[in-house]
């Protein structure tokens, strides 16, 4: 776990507002190294946080028809992403996590289901060792998303994907 510092808050927050622009206007496929490609799509919550002039102020969405509209005008105003729900999916496979933005935390984590064994001649921990491996799937999805962006974030492209969110933010 990244510990929280003001640098990595923002570096986060520019992370998952970017994640949310890229799934929603631009493209939702990402590659791994293996060059298998899988998408990521934004889910029905999202909370964003930012400095008013009375404190800290909030919005929360946690929207069935995922209209994040309330969340988006928050990015407006000021505010910044904290935490946003992403469906991760591999194949036929499918994964809903949370990211926090402060430390990169991947909590509420979904992974696709599995086939209860019912043979008892079947590996007694193959179950948990089947989770195991989805868990360690989620996270190396996540870095191929991640290392997605740091590539945008570290070169002289990161200035044109700014004023394309700043645009896609104006957008009713």
């Amino acid at each position: 776990m990244l510990q929280t510092t003001p640098e990595s808050t923002l570096l986060g927050q520019d992370f998952l507002t970017w994640l949310w622009f890229r799934v929603d206007k631009k493209n939702s496929n990402f590659a791994l190294n293996d060059g298998k490609n899988f998408t990521v799509a934004i889910e029905q919550r999202i909370s964003v946080l930012g400095g008013g002039t009375h404190g800290q102020e909030s919005a929360s969405v946690n929207s069935p028809k995922g209209e994040l509209t309330e969340a988006k005008t928050g990015l407006i105003t000021g505010k910044k992403v904290q935490k946003a729900q992403f469906r991760f999916t591999l194949d036929s496979d499918e994964w809903l996590v949370n990211i926090k933005a402060d430390d990169f935390t991947l909590n509420g984590i979904k992974t696709p289901k599995i086939e209860q064994k019912s043979d008892p001649q079947d590996e007694p921990d193959a179950t948990l060792l089947e989770k195991y491996s989805l868990l360690e799937q989620i996270y190396t999805l996540f870095d191929a998303v991640y290392n997605t962006f740091l590539t945008i974030r570290t070169t002289k492209k990161w200035d044109a994907e700014v004023e394309e969110i700043r645009a896609w933010l104006q957008e009713k």
